[in-house]
């Protein structure tokens, strides 16, 4: 399948800041679920200072802002051909090794409520356990937007009883590690039936299967991913996979503003 995407962000400040730096993981790369025809970044009101990969071979941009600026508006857009293969990446590559992927973060941290979850999924083959896992989260997690915020803890969500993509992940990553598996959070996009327009990007998650590599697993949506997801980051957690992230200095209020399609 084709996808055509647009992903713009503007952030306009209530006084001219005087520094403002961001990093951006928005270019998606070539893997056996994708292959990028066409993709570009600009950025009004800075520069991108420069680009790299980072420890899990994502990558990067660094964009300053202009001085004094009152605004900054990052566009990212292209083509993305993808294939259904049922989630299945296949073997590890990057910098980190595998068992990397089973450390705890602050975000993923496992409590009382993630820890009796991956207790009572009952010992089946590994496809079939990580399956369980992720239809349990998405029985026990209702997808509610406003009601988490970046900072909010798996083991807060799941408590809860509710989030948005990102705690869906964030629970699944947790429970893996636990599970035995490296896993890992992922950031991208996904296409919607009948909706083009959409408020946020989207995240899922991975777990490492001996037998098959790296495998999808979508909590939020209750599936695995198919040809509707295009890949951009990967992490320990949010933090590590986070689209857009940065820092700057200055007084005022920050006003953030998202838009993204996804079609066909």
């Amino acid at each position: 399948m084709l996808l055509k995407i647009s992903h713009t962000t503007d952030y306009i400040y209530g006084a001219p800041v005087s520094y403002a730096l961001q990093r951006l993981r928005l270019t998606p790369q070539d893997n056996s679920l994708q292959t990028v025809k066409s993709w570009q970044s600009a950025v009004e009101g800075g520069s991108i200072e420069a680009r790299y990969r980072d420890q899990f071979d994502n990558l990067v941009e660094l964009v300053s802002a202009h001085r004094n600026t009152s605004a900054i508006r990052v566009i990212a857009s292209g083509i993305v051909e993808t294939n259904d293969k049922a989630g299945v990446l296949g073997a590890h590559r990057g910098y980190m090794p595998l068992w990397l992927y089973q450390r705890e973060t602050a975000l993923t941290k496992p409590g009382k409520h993630i820890r009796e979850l991956a207790r009572t999924l009952p010992k089946t083959g590994d496809l079939d356990q990580l399956h369980l896992l992720m239809n349990a989260i998405h029985d026990k997690m209702t997808y509610i937007t406003g009601a988490t915020h970046t900072e909010t803890l798996a083991e807060e969500a799941l408590a809860d009883g509710h989030g948005v993509c990102q705690d869906h992940a964030h629970v699944f990553a947790a429970g893996a590690r636990l599970l035995g598996f490296p896993s890992r959070y992922v950031s991208g996009y996904l296409l919607m039936d009948g909706q083009v327009e959409q408020v946020a990007s989207h995240a899922w998650a991975q777990a490492y299967i001996e037998s098959l590599g790296w495998v999808g697993f979508d909590p939020a949506n209750d599936m695995c991913p198919d040809d509707r997801y295009v890949y951009l980051a990967y992490g320990l957690d949010y933090r590590d996979a986070a689209p857009i992230s940065g820092i700057r200095t200055g007084q005022g209020d920050e006003a953030l503003a998202v838009s993204i399609t996804v079609e066909q």
